[in-house]
């Protein structure tokens, strides 16, 4: 069984940026919108500033209160749609209520949508035109595929969890490695049955020992995209790592695993959105 090693790899990814970073005209930019003072999204913004630090980006950060308007929102959009120091802007979800989060990724331009939302990235992602972005998180998964020679095609892929942000990306770029990919979800009947066909295992959900040791079957490749906090207050996955790590082939540890790639690509997008900018990728 082998560890795949995500804060490793994510290290390594960002050096390579920072070395290319630096022989641009400009530094690359990015815009992180924080909109009230929820503490996890206060901790990924931190994170994300240290990123573009150690890659040699510029950054800006807006923090705006729980109370601003979804009109001054999109008014700070427009005008980051506008700067040409600006590659990349983004909305650090999720929103207090009463915004209109679909409303304000809308509105960030598609070629400065660094996270992949707009619906012309993601039109591009699951038709596979060029010029689009890589989805964080899914990004993340691929890369980390790649860095240890973990071959898609052929194999049996299932993904749990169905969402915009992770489960149906993942399933688009799993299929596009001509993976036979099933998505199940919390009305899929036999979801341990379904589980245990999978060479390669992505979980998703966000609940806490939900992919258990029999769920798994000898050899299997398990990727746990998860954050949970278990009753001890402890940061875990979905898988119980514990029960399921010797049975696989290879694993992610949570955290350490795909956390640090998720942030890796967002570096990455923004990288090449500047290329762009600056008329030096097709």
């Amino acid at each position: 069984m082998t560890i795949l090693d995500g804060k490793a790899l994510a290290e390594k990814l960002k050096g390579e940026l920072k070395e290319k970073a630096d022989g641009l005209p400009r530094k690359p930019g990015l815009a992180v919108i924080l909109v009230g003072d929820d503490p996890a999204s206060r901790t990924y913004v931190n994170g994300k500033k240290r990123d573009c630090a150690q890659c040699g980006f510029y950054s800006e950060e807006y923090t705006m209160p729980a109370t601003v308007s979804q009109r001054e929102l999109l008014d700070l959009i427009e005008t980051l749609n506008g700067r040409a120091d600006i590659d990349g802007i983004l909305v650090q979800l999720p929103l207090p209520k009463g915004l209109d989060a679909i409303a304000l990724l809308d509105a960030i331009v598609p070629h400065k949508d660094v996270d992949c939302f707009h619906p012309v990235n993601v039109g591009k992602l699951y038709t596979g035109q060029k010029g689009g972005f890589l989805p964080c998180t899914p990004g993340g998964v691929m890369a980390i595929l790649r860095e240890y020679d973990i071959q898609v095609a052929g194999k049996e892929c299932v993904v749990l969890g169905r969402s915009n942000i992770v489960g149906k990306p993942m399933a688009a770029l799993l299929l596009a490695e001509n993976g036979t990919v099933t998505v199940c979800h919390s009305k899929t009947p036999n979801l341990a049955q379904k589980c245990a066909t999978a060479d390669i295992l992505v979980s998703a959900v966000g609940k806490v020992g939900l992919v258990t040791g029999d769920m798994v079957k000898d050899g299997a490749v398990v990727i746990d995209v998860a954050m949970n906090r278990n009753a001890q207050g402890k940061l875990c996955g979905d898988v119980d790592f514990d029960a399921v790590a010797p049975k696989c082939s290879y694993i992610t540890p949570v955290p350490g695993g795909v956390g640090p790639m998720t942030r890796a690509i967002l570096m990455e997008n923004t990288y090449r959105s500047c290329l762009r900018h600056l008329g030096l990728e097709d």
